[in-house]
């Protein structure tokens, strides 16, 4: 394994092990306000060790809140690329088994999604209907599915040239069997990939929407939410912006570092 996916794969499990444990390793409250100390810069720009990371304009400690949006940022993030992975694969297999109409219906969506500008469409969702948490994690849940169909539609019908799809049909296994035993199995590790690589996707196009305000809302707190509010401060307190952009970075090259690995790590044309 390089030693780049090395360092990868640990700031990955240091940011997964920080949203884990929130609530027990967070010094202050999300909310707690201290305004004497309004402003302070870091411990390594001349503050004190009572803010490592120094506080914002109302006097909040920024590494608690830098540490509760690591893990919302996170949970969206997650929660998004399931229900992406989840929506795509299933249309694909719909496609590949009942082919023609269904078919063409789902390549069409497809295409008008890929063609679709996302975070014009969001806007315009979250404006409309209000940016309630859960209607963001399903809206960018919508975001990169049309991916996960066209591979699974294309490697169901190659699965079925093969012949061990058709074996098993004849053999009397139901539509849910074939595709969830023996199909989905054997596609797992591209579908694997593809989702490491609509992760980080997913990370900037909240962070995109927080930034914009029509992500989530205070008092919960996430990367794009901080960036947001510290770019009103970059001249004077930049620690507030610069950190949550940090770990953004960071987190998402991480991930796609690791996807780029696993690729090809389990892509038997790149071997």
């Amino acid at each position: 394994m390089p030693a780049l996916v090395r360092v990868a794969l640990g700031w990955l499990a240091l940011m997964l092990a920080v949203a884990l444990l929130a609530d027990l390793i967070m010094p202050y409250g999300v909310t707690a306000l201290d305004l004497r100390n309004r402003l302070a810069p870091p411990a390594f720009m001349g503050g004190t060790w009572l803010h490592p990371l120094g506080t914002d304009e109302l006097g909040r400690d920024v590494l608690s809140r830098l540490i509760a949006s690591i893990r919302m940022s996170l949970v969206i993030a997650f929660g998004a690329t399931l229900i992406s992975a989840t929506f795509g694969t299933t249309l694909g297999f719909l496609a590949a088994h009942f082919r023609g109409f269904v078919e063409q219906i789902v390549m069409a969506l497809a295409d008008f999604q890929a063609a679709m500008p996302f975070l014009i469409l969001a806007l315009s969702v979250l404006a409309f209907f209000g940016n309630a948490l859960g209607l963001l994690v399903l809206l960018l849940g919508l975001h990169g599915w049309e991916r996960y169909a066209r591979i699974a539609r294309g490697l169901a019908v190659s699965a079925g040239a093969q012949g061990y799809a058709a074996a098993v049909r004849q053999l009397g296994a139901s539509p849910l069997r074939l595709y969830g035993r023996h199909v989905l199995p054997n596609i797992a590790s591209t579908l694997i990939v593809s989702m490491t690589l609509v992760f980080p996707e997913v990370i900037l196009l909240e962070s995109g929407l927080s930034f914009l305000g029509l992500g989530v809302q205070p008092p919960a707190t996430s990367l794009g939410n901080m960036v947001g509010y510290g770019r009103e401060y970059l001249t004077r307190a930049p620690w507030i912006l610069l950190s949550p952009a940090s770990i953004i970075v960071l987190t998402t090259l991480s991930v796609s570092l690791v996807g780029d690995w696993l690729r090809d790590r389990l892509d038997p044309t790149l071997r």
